[in-house]
């Protein structure tokens, strides 16, 4: 069975619906959730993460809102800190990693740290059974796939193009994904690009796909309840699991 992992905004438009909406989106499937951190340059995402973080922001948003969320669903599903470096660093790596793994979080995604640059904080990861995900890009050799893969925990996340979340790309993955194949045993998902009409096709040499801006646009849609929101992102994630099961 390959894996759903969906990216929401924490807190937006508040820690009560982030809440009542990973609980939805695990009933229709959803295998783990990325609780992103709102940061004001995230420069991964594009502008749908983008906006969301933003308005998170502008909301007041907290780091204790994370805290919180994460208490409340962690015991219900395989849980993950998303977030830019900068705010890890200032509420210090150390605490911020003893605090996920006291609340059951498995592990952090955090696209602007390097693989040079994390390695410095791997033991603190290790000490604490946490999993520092690592990221491949098709633009990487066979000789940096090897790197990055000797001690790769939980999964790999391949990243599908070079550029930002949420655009429309397309490049020739299979020959990253036999070198990976190659380096380690772990799990590889997909993330970058990936929603109800690409999942099925970007599933296929892949163990699990990573969501987000097609979850995120209809947390954006002001046009809709919270409730009709939920609703809606609940059925999309339902959706895109069984697509990619098919």
């Amino acid at each position: 069975m390959k894996k759903l992992v969906g990216y929401i905004t924490s807190a937006y438009p508040d820690k009560e619906f982030t809440i009542d909406l990973i609980l939805a989106m695990k009933e229709k499937g959803l295998d783990s959730v990325e609780l992103g951190i709102p940061f004001s340059d995230p420069v991964a995402d594009g502008p749908v993460i983008e906006e969301a973080n933003v308005k998170a922001l502008q909301n007041g948003f907290k780091f204790a809102d994370v805290l919180d969320i994460t208490k409340a669903v962690a015991n219900e599903i395989d849980t993950l800190w998303m977030g830019y470096f900068n705010p890890f660093y200032h509420r210090g790596v150390e605490r911020s990693i003893k605090e996920a793994k006291e609340l059951g979080v498995s592990g952090f995604i955090i696209p602007d740290l390097p693989y040079e640059e994390a390695l410095a904080y791997r033991p603190l990861f290790d000490e604490h059974e946490l999993a520092l995900i690592d990221f491949v890009a098709p633009t990487d050799t066979k000789e940096r796939v090897d790197l990055i893969c000797e001690n790769a925990k939980k999964f790999i996340y391949l990243v599908a193009y070079a550029g930002i979340t949420g655009a429309q790309k397309r490049e020739d993955l299979s020959q990253i994904i036999v070198w990976i194949r190659q380096s380690t045993d772990t799990p590889v998902y997909l993330g970058f690009g990936v929603n109800e009409k690409t999942a099925k096709e970007k599933a296929k040499d892949v163990d699990g796909v990573i969501v987000g801006s097609a979850f995120v646009k209809i947390l954006l849609d002001d046009g809709l309840t919270n409730s009709q929101k939920i609703a809606k992102i609940a059925e999309l994630s339902g959706k895109i699991k069984e697509l990619i099961n098919s």
